[in-house]
């Protein structure tokens, strides 16, 4: 009797990982959730290749060997700001519109059996992520493709909150009440008021976040611009006059997507970014010439840009905790078999926090975004009510410091060793 041919077993099929959009104290702690939680599963993950500079690594077929990278090296992540991969701002169009894009991936894709796509980024990542998840339908190659919620603006629609933003709304608070002490011991013959602007397109809640600042033990005068309210020049002149009156000085949040009554950014110079959107940035110096004019007080303005997102020495537990959780939760589902979907935080309780992992379908998290409800903002317009503190305050609890050397944090520099080309030519975006 012959022997019975054995078959050759498949390889399991490799992973795609990327980082997109602005990053944040906390993207890497997602980033290692993922590439654990896959090396855990080794006869269902075979390597995960990370895209150097986000989906432009894959369309380009530039891609990083994670494997080559220890335990350490991958573990110390989680407490490394920014993305360790590099990230980019580029959205992939329809694919009716460029078909040659979608090609190219699948090209990339298949020469590197890849099989399993998590893209950790915001709504434009969302929406990338779900143009991928249809390619095994319109293009007949099979791709599961999963979502990491990351953004600092916390606009994502569905999860309670998103990873990056606890750690943006601690900086700010903390900064916010630092900053008000200071003004507050010079206001007698210096700065009457401090100006600081923070990030949000549409969005108010980091801005929000300065709010957190001021509370029952320590009462801050703080005046909040939101997204979500139209700028009032006189309206924001009378507050900002009556904090001065009554505490001696005052401190302006104002968010980067302030609108006045025309519908215009305060901020918007005319210039657009990767993904169309108008490039904002220097609010704060015209709000602060706003209050000169209008109360001829002295004052002092700060920008806190790069600053809030890059601050992973005083990043909120809860944050990266629940950004780990994330990308750990991206792996979980897709070893499930789920495709097109985002894993989410769903809150259970305020007091105590207990959260868990949840999960949205792509279709309606891209393209939507999330806006401070308006029982969130004061009926002035320019604070928080006790529902927005709520919310907000189990967001930044807890501290997870980085190890430190020599006075400053350790982080990690990963090696990024490229994964050998197996296509010809080169592909331009």
């Amino acid at each position: 009797m012959a022997a019975k041919k054995k078959t050759a077993k498949s390889a399991p099929k490799n992973a795609f990982y990327a980082q997109s959009g602005g990053v944040t104290a906390v993207i890497n702690a997602s980033a290692c959730g993922v590439i654990e939680t896959a090396r855990k599963h080794k006869n269902k993950i075979g390597k995960v290749y990370a895209g150097r500079n986000g989906i432009i690594g894959a369309l380009t077929e530039d891609l990083i060997d994670t494997s080559k990278e220890s335990a350490a090296a991958i573990r110390a992540l989680r407490h490394t700001p920014a993305g360790a991969f590099g990230s980019c701002r580029y959205k992939l169009k329809s694919l009716e519109e460029n078909r040659r894009e979608y090609e190219r991936l699948i090209e990339v894709f298949e020469a590197h059996n890849i099989g399993y796509f998590f893209y950790n980024g915001g709504g434009d990542s969302a929406d990338t992520c779900y143009k991928v998840s249809q390619l095994s339908k319109a293009m007949g190659y099979p791709i599961q493709a999963i979502h990491v919620p990351k953004t600092v603006d916390n606009d994502l629609p569905i999860t309670d909150n998103c990873p990056g933003f606890g750690s943006v709304a601690k900086y700010i608070a903390v900064s916010v009440r630092e900053a008000s002490f200071d003004v507050a011991s010079m206001a007698k013959t210096s700065t009457k008021v401090f100006v600081l602007e923070v990030m949000g397109r549409h969005a108010g809640w980091i801005a929000a976040a300065g709010g957190l600042a001021s509370d029952d033990d320590i009462d801050l005068p703080i005046v909040i611009l939101f997204p979500e309210v139209t700028f009032d020049r006189d309206k924001f002149l009378k507050a900002v006059e009556n904090k001065v009156r009554k505490y001696g000085y005052c401190s302006v949040v104002v968010s980067e997507g302030v609108k006045g009554p025309d519908g215009k950014f305060l901020s918007d110079q005319g210039l657009r970014d990767a993904f169309g959107h108008a490039q904002l940035g220097g609010v704060a110096p015209v709000v602060a010439n706003i209050i000169k004019d209008g109360l001829g007080l002295k004052y002092h303005w700060g920008v806190a840009d790069y600053l809030q997102r890059a601050a992973r020495h005083i990043a909120s537990k809860t944050d990266v905790d629940q950004a780990y959780a994330m990308g750990r939760a991206a792996v979980q589902f897709a070893l499930k078999g789920e495709n097109a979907i985002m894993p989410t935080i769903v809150r259970k309780s305020n007091n105590p926090y207990k959260w868990e992992v949840g999960k949205a379908p792509l279709s309606k998290v891209a393209n939507v975004e999330k806006m401070m409800p308006a029982n969130f903002i004061t009926r002035d317009g320019f604070g928080i009510t006790k529902a927005c503190r709520n919310y907000l305050l189990p967001l930044i609890k807890g501290e997870d410091y980085p190890p430190y050397r020599n006075g400053l944090p350790r982080y990690v520099r990963l090696k990024n060793v490229a994964v050998p080309r197996k296509l010809k030519g080169k592909f331009e975006i």
